[in-house]
């Protein structure tokens, strides 16, 4: 599988955009620390009339991608979803879209770590954090800081306070104005689908534990062939992450649903060989 580096991917998403005005538009945000790093995240928003004065009235979904670097694969799905969006690309019939778009408004970032991601294309293939070396999703202000024996600040440093990074602050805030009733985090490394809690291995309550479960069952058998580990992130995944995005979304910000799609992963791979492990 050929994979676009990042400018040609970002410019390809541009001009998708730029041709479907009435039902897309891009936002660059920028944000920048007081050290003087800087990012930008563009957000595309998907709706039937993105021209339309409110969308309190549908389902609003976040789906974020590209949040460490090296999983590049992620940002390859955030553009063919938006293509599927725009009808360009036939997977999904207009009539299926045009039903969708009726009942749903969409936000999608699809590559939350624009710095990183140009760390990796510079050769450092295992790198996941962002331009100065902060992993963003353990950045969120959500049991943050909490360092397991395993802790390795090469992985998964926090960074020096909850939201210090300029990534975390632009979701953090586009999830403020927008208020999302389903926000996904989409990673590569394994195929998992995840609920909440990533920093325990805990559910939340039984009422929403049990709709989140549904759903995620119901596309572990649709998408998965029954193959994804499905569960809490803390439970399933075999370690303890604390300060993410997830979590936040969740705990914090009361998110419905927060999940984190974890949808491609090579086991066979080296360990040293990190292209191959989270990316086709």
């Amino acid at each position: 599988y050929r994979l676009a580096c990042s400018a040609a991917l970002l410019r390809e998403l541009d001009a998708l955009v730029a041709r479907h005005p009435s039902t897309m538009s891009l936002e660059g945000i920028q944000a920048d620390a007081s050290d003087g790093y800087k990012a930008e995240i563009r957000v595309v928003t998907v709706a039937d009339s993105v021209q339309a004065s409110s969308f309190d009235d549908r389902v609003r979904i976040f789906l974020n991608f590209g949040q460490h670097g090296r999983e590049l694969i992620t940002s390859e799905v955030a553009l063919r979803l938006l293509r599927i969006l725009s009808r360009e690309d036939k997977s999904a019939s207009k009539k299926h879209i045009d039903r969708i778009l009726s009942r749903a408004v969409f936000k999608i970032v699809p590559m939350e770590n624009v710095n990183g991601r140009q760390t990796v294309e510079n050769g450092s293939l295992c790198e996941r954090r962002n331009g100065r070396g902060v992993d963003t999703n353990r950045n969120w202000k959500v049991n943050w800081g909490v360092k397991e024996k395993d802790y390795d600040p090469t992985e998964e440093f926090p960074g020096t306070a909850p939201f210090s990074e300029p990534e975390t602050r632009i979701l953090r805030d586009i999830a403020l104005r927008f208020k999302p009733h389903l926000w996904v985090n989409v990673h590569s490394g394994m195929q998992a689908l995840f609920m909440p809690y990533d920093h325990k291995n805990a559910t939340p309550g039984y009422q929403a534990a049990a709709r989140m479960s549904f759903l995620l069952q119901t596309l572990n058998a649709l998408h998965c062939n029954g193959n994804c580990t499905v569960g809490s992130g803390g439970g399933a995944v075999g370690y303890f992450a604390h300060g993410t995005a997830t979590d936040y979304m969740y705990d914090v910000l009361k998110v419905p649903s927060a999940f984190t799609f974890e949808i491609y992963g090579d086991v066979h791979a080296n360990r040293d060989d990190c292209f191959r492990m989270f990316n086709p």
